[in-house]
């Protein structure tokens, strides 16, 4: 347990260090402000481990955009999961920007495994149940869930592709059992997936600071061109995204050099993350000649948004493979390693997304856990998916207050050249849960 305020400085801080990277605290609050202004002094990163330091101290330059690419991978966090119980919520004026939230989940006595029992009536009707129990003695208790009797579930003699296909939409990892009509559904560990996109943001933002011309140690790629293509030709700046992903893997992986469990999940997860912008890397043209005659085109390798890039991690991040912990004994001592819990299913690729822990309840506010609870989030009414109001509230109910809010509307083009507009007030329903 990570205590709070002058516990947390006296006996926590050991543990918020080992537990994910604290120099994550750089990308917000005054530090980040004053990255412009003034120069990085490395040793007063909170944090860092020697090789880290060391790289610091040789990179400096470049530690700006490591900066910006926390920052950018913290906000494409807080935007993928905008509608879920855990948002990627960051706290001020704290080194663990997370909270103790990325500590182990089974530090919540209320831990839970949720299910989903399928029952089949003598009339071939399906409907859905939750089963819910406690995931480390296996004894029954209380679902903090909504009854399933308020979604459409009920499917007229499914078959089993159908019922994967209608129970997707409850955003749970599916897995599979060995009875056709009996499926588990858990949440793979939102909080540690979710936190991997500061490593793929750090290599995003070098790249493209290095394409920028903003640091003299890096530039443009120029070694994976290849003949050009029929009507264009080779120019402008390709990205080079290696040495970018050199500086992610060299500075944000120092850490993850433990023998255990946890070490090889982030490293995996960590370099799925920066291989996502290899595969999205994409050839960016642009036209030279008289009013857009385009008799001249030259092409260039370029990074895509990094929206893109999150939303291509949470594909994967709804696809994860669940893992089990297996203990090796080598010459330094016992070694963790990651194994397919499921031997039935493909196993995960490098490119896969991996989990060993589900993550704990965070429908009820929990200091242990991190958890802000979900009471007072904006839910949607009209949703059956995390996001809506019988999720997102875990069953409490939600509250519903009409807001009136300023907007521009018939807006008119005038020649030349300017838009007129008129300002319209709008009522919108806003609903909260209770």
């Amino acid at each position: 347990m990570i205590y709070l305020g002058c516990f947390l400085l006296l006996c926590g801080l050991t543990r918020v260090m080992a537990s994910y990277p604290i120099w994550w605290s750089l990308a917000v609050g005054h530090q980040y402000s004053s990255l412009g202004s003034q120069p990085i002094l490395c040793g007063s990163i909170p944090g860092l481990v020697p090789k880290q330091l060391r790289f610091c101290r040789n990179y400096v330059e470049i530690m700006p955009s490591v900066a910006e690419g926390v920052k950018i991978g913290i906000q494409e966090c807080q935007h993928q999961f905008r509608g879920r119980r855990w948002n990627c919520t960051t706290i001020n004026d704290n080194l663990a920007i997370f909270g103790p939230v990325l500590d182990k989940a089974h530090s919540s006595p209320q831990h839970q495994k949720h299910e989903f029992i399928i029952v089949v009536s003598p009339s071939s009707k399906v409907q859905l149940r939750w089963r819910c129990r406690n995931e480390w003695n296996r004894l029954p208790m209380t679902c903090s869930l909504p009854p399933l009797n308020t979604f459409d579930t009920s499917l007229q003699n499914p078959t089993k592709s159908q019922l994967r296909r209608r129970l997707y939409l409850y955003n749970f990892t599916l897995e599979k059992s060995f009875s056709l009509f009996n499926f588990s559904f858990q949440q793979p560990e939102s909080r540690r997936l979710c936190t991997r996109s500061p490593q793929a943001g750090v290599a995003f933002a070098v790249t493209r600071a290095c394409a920028e011309g903003s640091a003299t140690i890096c530039g443009c790629d120029n070694r994976h061109k290849g003949p050009p293509g029929e009507g264009w030709k080779w120019g402008g700046c390709s990205e080079d995204v290696e040495f970018g992903t050199m500086v992610s893997r060299e500075f944000a992986d120092a850490r993850e050099n433990r023998p255990d469990a946890r070490s090889a999940m982030n490293r995996h997860n960590n370099e799925a993350g920066r291989m996502s912008l290899n595969e999205k890397m994409f050839l960016k043209c642009k036209c030279h000649g008289l009013s857009g005659s385009c008799e001249v085109k030259t092409c260039w390798w370029s990074q895509p948004n990094f929206r893109v890039i999150g939303d291509y991690m949470k594909d994967k991040y709804d696809s994860a493979s669940e893992m089990v912990v297996e203990k090796h004994r080598e010459s330094r001592g016992w070694v963790e390693t990651l194994r397919p819990k499921y031997n039935y299913f493909k196993p995960p690729t490098e490119q896969d997304l991996v989990y060993y822990e589900t993550s704990p309840n965070f429908c009820d506010p929990n200091p242990q856990t991190g958890s802000f609870g979900t009471r007072d989030r904006v839910c949607n009414l009209t949703s059956h998916g995390i996001d809506g109001c019988d999720l997102l509230c875990c069953g409490r109910g939600h509250n519903t207050r009409t807001e009136r809010r300023k907007e521009k509307c018939d807006c008119v083009f005038h020649w030349c050249c300017y838009v007129s507009c008129k300002e319209c007030v709008r009522v919108y329903d806003v609903h909260t849960c209770k």
